[in-house]
Order: structure tokens, then sequence, then C-alpha cells
């Protein structure tokens, strides 16, 4: 699916089909920081809390980065304790906005089923667990949450995406999977999803 749908700004968590097992799991975006001083790479490259890599910019220049992998630590900020002069754990913290500062789909899932947490990249809406087929396009939702919003917004008769905390993201629904003729096929896809 193409359009405004694909580009929903995506929260710092998603809920995801297992790569291990298929079953229902939960990805976290990582946070990436820019290694200021070339002195403080070994730091990282050394740490268990962070994976070092060398990132490359828009224009081709390269750069030192720390990830860190939140999903992995969990959930938090907490499992880093120690840092250079110049850094703080906040460095790493999710933004207030749904952004991130790599522009990648790098991450890292657990997974309560088969026990698995791994660092990730994201292929989104491929990955997304809460993904529904109707005539050859695909309808997604981000976690549980938005997947009831979404149900209730197409069995809705009024539509009026105001009264749904993921309003945003009902606005973009492509416009096949709102025809009346497609409501019972996908809200009943939608219920067999939840249960």
């Amino acid at each position: 699916m193409t359009g405004t749908y694909d580009w929903n700004p995506m929260p710092h968590k998603v809920e995801i089909k297992c790569p291990a097992c298929g079953g229902h799991c939960v990805f976290k975006f990582a946070e990436v920081v820019k290694i200021t001083l070339k002195k403080d790479v070994p730091f990282f490259e050394q740490s268990d809390t962070f994976e070092y890599s060398m990132f490359k910019d828009s224009c081709g220049h390269k750069w030192h980065g720390a990830i860190y992998f939140a999903n992995l630590h969990g959930g938090s900020i907490n499992a880093i304790t120690s840092l250079p002069d110049g850094y703080s754990p906040e460095n790493w913290s999710h933004s207030k906005y749904l952004t991130r500062n790599h522009g990648l789909g790098l991450g890292a899932f657990s997974c309560s089923h088969c026990q698995t947490r791994k660092p990730y990249i994201l292929q989104w809406p491929q990955d997304a667990y809460y993904s529904f087929s109707y005539k050859g396009e695909v309808l997604w939702a981000f976690n549980r949450e938005s997947a009831v919003d979404l149900r209730d917004y197409i069995a809705s008769n009024e539509r009026k995406t105001g009264k749904f905390k993921w309003a945003s993201f009902l606005l973009h629904i492509p416009t096949v999977f709102k025809k009346q003729n497609a409501r019972d096929n996908i809200v009943k896809q939608i219920n067999k999803v939840l249960a």
C-alpha cells in the first residue's frame, strides 16, 4: 500500500510477528547517539550495553554512533550506568515525538512465546502483527489499541475520527477499506486477530 497511509509517524514501540516463531511480540526502535570525540569510540566498541556502528549521513559524511537497544535491557535506559564525560543516559531516551534520530528500522524484538530477544531491522508493514488483506491490498495497525480503534472506525456509520485516540492514523486509511462492501470482511478479520 502506498500513499499517505504508509507515511504515518510510527510509535517507538510496535507489535509484530516474531521473526523466530511467528507469534505476537514487541519491537522497540533503538536510539543512536553520535559519538562526538574519537577518543570515546573504544568505550562504546567494548561496551556490553551499546553497539558501535559507523553511519553515513545524506551527504555521504561518515560518523560514529552508539546504539542502545532498550528492548534488550528491560525497556528502559536504566541499564546505562557509566559513560564517558559529555554523555548522559537520557541521550538514549525516546523522543516525545514519533520520530527517530537514525531514520532506520533498527531496533530489537522480545517475544514472550519463544523467549527470543535480539536486534532486528523492522520491515514495515510486512512485520505488522495486526495486518489484514482485502482485494489484494493490506491494512495494518501499530498495536492492539490502534487495531481496536481501526475496527471501531471501520464498523462505524459516522466515521468521525475525533473520538478516537488514534485519530491521525485513521485519517490515512485508504478508501478501499472504508467502503460498505468491505466493512464486514475487515471487521471480521480484525476481531479474529484481537480474539
